[in-house]
């Protein structure tokens, strides 16, 4: 996937349900994506990153002119602050070029939004041990790869409650194993192919967003201002509307420490519930609906959402009686523990498409066997669904550390369809700042996630089946096991960059292979 949350992820946010989003508005890795980029096509590159450039210079400027929403008086936060980091400094704070988070400041009372990130991650692995490989196995001998994406984030706000969004992005480059061969792929930001064939290289829409607030009561409460909410109060007690096109995982299953791709942990499997196949086309977006409702402490989000055509698709099923998604997550918030902020979230989803069914793929196949392998393709109908849980949380444990997990299971009996090929997942790790040795805007974690499939998955692969991500030719079963660490340094304003290290077991759940070790570097610049 490309998005941060892809993703992007590819994805930054703010507020603690909403790490993706991180005060970190976003980002342009100016000298390192250049010079990557160039090789390519020099011209072309040259001026998108040149009229971006001017755009996101000169709007903001024209745009703190504009100041139409003034602060809302006897606005009181409610929602538990999260750990003293960049996350938690508005976008717009300015105090001290080593404290600012941004390249320019962002207006907390201008109707426009505009900022933009650049993430270029670079990976590499060393050859490991293989007994056999098939067509979508990580390659076992040693190889390297960079990916590079670009967000230009806009919004504006029509009223005091109702506000429009449209982003850019630009996105290359697979990852390491071109994102096939693991379910915990290593980089969110890779951007995957579609049966093989590699995506268009040139910008696209990445989301484009109606949203509409609807007042329950007039008690207002501090908000955090970014590129997907623009109010900088709420009322306590509201409801929400969102139509268009977006990414499912900026509003679902977010974690302050762990969702956030860009100045986080990099790896598919750690920024989302692998078990959790959200609906999204082949670079991580869908078109839908999500209706919420905020009172105070509790929250509940309902998502109806567009399916690709097929696995991995880059089109969408525009026919909503035969296929889409439907999403509902449970958040709850409060001080339990030792007097410190945490937040619970439970997750259901039921999709409906034109999916395989595993068993049905190996019954066909062992009756008489017309190919060498059996085929999920082959077993596709409409009105297949699948369905799963998933269960996250995060809890501070001081105003710099905090911990956070994931637990996730979905059926697994019809075939792997939108996001990786991962039916169990369990996740725990630990987060923290650099507020200790005086480096309040770095940030530091380490993370173990285990991931699993069900049986007539593992048969299917073990019998020569390929899905989408999946397929050595054979399988000697064992759970895929990462260890994922980082360290991000904050170099100056919007700069930053990371070292991230992960550590692989067992590799597309496969005994006979691995393990895998794969370093990276990762500049990144929010502006």
């Amino acid at each position: 996937m490309s998005t941060p949350r892809y993703m992007s992820s590819m994805k930054c946010k703010p507020e603690p349900e909403k790490a993706r989003h991180q005060g970190l508005a976003s980002t342009l890795c100016f000298s390192g994506l250049l010079h990557l980029n160039m090789r390519r096509a020099p011209v072309k590159v040259a001026i998108r990153v040149l009229c971006v450039l001017v755009v996101c210079i000169a709007s903001p400027r024209a745009g703190v002119a504009q100041n139409t929403q003034p602060e809302q008086p006897g606005a009181q936060p409610t929602v538990p602050p999260a750990p003293d980091s960049s996350a938690d400094r508005s976008a717009g704070d300015d105090s001290s070029p080593s404290d600012a988070v941004t390249l320019l400041p962002h207006s907390d009372t201008s109707r426009y939004w505009i900022s933009g990130q650049a993430n270029v991650v670079f990976q590499w692995h060393p050859s490991f041990q293989a007994q056999y490989s098939g067509p979508n196995s990580l390659t076992p001998g040693a190889q390297s790869a960079t990916t590079h994406i670009m967000t230009l984030y806009t919004g504006y706000e029509l009223t005091h409650t109702t506000e429009v969004f449209a982003d850019v992005e630009y996105a290359t480059g697979g990852g390491i194993g071109t994102a096939i061969g693991l379910a915990g792929v290593t980089d969110l930001d890779s951007v995957r192919t579609v049966q093989g064939v590699p995506l268009a290289t040139t910008p696209y829409l990445a989301r484009l967003v109606l949203r509409q607030i609807i007042p329950l009561t007039d008690e207002r409460v501090k908000a955090d201002r970014d590129q997907f909410d623009l109010a900088t109060s709420l009322p306590a007690r509201r409801i929400e509307f969102r139509v268009g096109k977006f990414d499912l995982a900026d509003f679902f299953d977010t974690n302050t420490y762990g969702s956030d791709s860009h100045l986080q942990f990099l790896n598919w499997t750690v920024d989302n519930d692998g078990a959790w196949d959200y609906a999204a086309n082949t670079r991580g977006y869908t078109d839908g609906v999500i209706l919420e409702y905020d009172d105070h402490w509790f929250t509940a989000r309902f998502a109806e959402a567009l399916m690709p055509k097929e696995a991995n698709g880059i089109h969408l099923d525009a026919d909503v009686a035969r296929a889409r998604a439907e999403n509902l997550e449970l958040d709850a918030q409060g001080k339990l523990i030792a007097h410190r902020a945490g937040t619970i979230r439970l997750l259901s989803y039921l999709n409906h498409a034109d999916m395989g069914n595993y068993r049905e793929a190996i019954d066909d196949y062992l009756e008489g066997p017309r190919t060498s392998r059996p085929s999920i393709i082959d077993t596709r109908r409409q009105g297949r669904h699948k369905y799963g849980f998933g269960f996250n949380f995060e809890q501070q444990i001081t105003s710099q550390v905090g911990v956070f997990g994931r637990l996730g299971w979905s059926d697994g009996h019809n075939e792997s369809f939108a996001y990786t090929e991962d039916d169990r997942t369990v996740e725990v790790g630990g987060f923290t700042t650099g507020a200790s040795w005086h480096r309040h805007n770095d940030r530091a974690g380490v993370v173990f996630v285990a991931n699993g499939i069900a049986a007539v998955h593992q048969q299917y692969l073990a019998l020569g089946g390929l899905g989408f991500l999946l397929g050595d030719g054979a399988l000697t079963y064992g759970p895929e096991k990462i260890v994922e660490s980082f360290y991000t340094t904050h170099i100056w304003r919007g700069f930053f960059a990371s070292f991230d290290l992960q550590h692989i077991n067992n590799p597309g759940y496969n005994q006979a292979r691995g393990p895998v070790t794969v370093p990276g570097l990762r500049l990144h610049v929010d502006f």
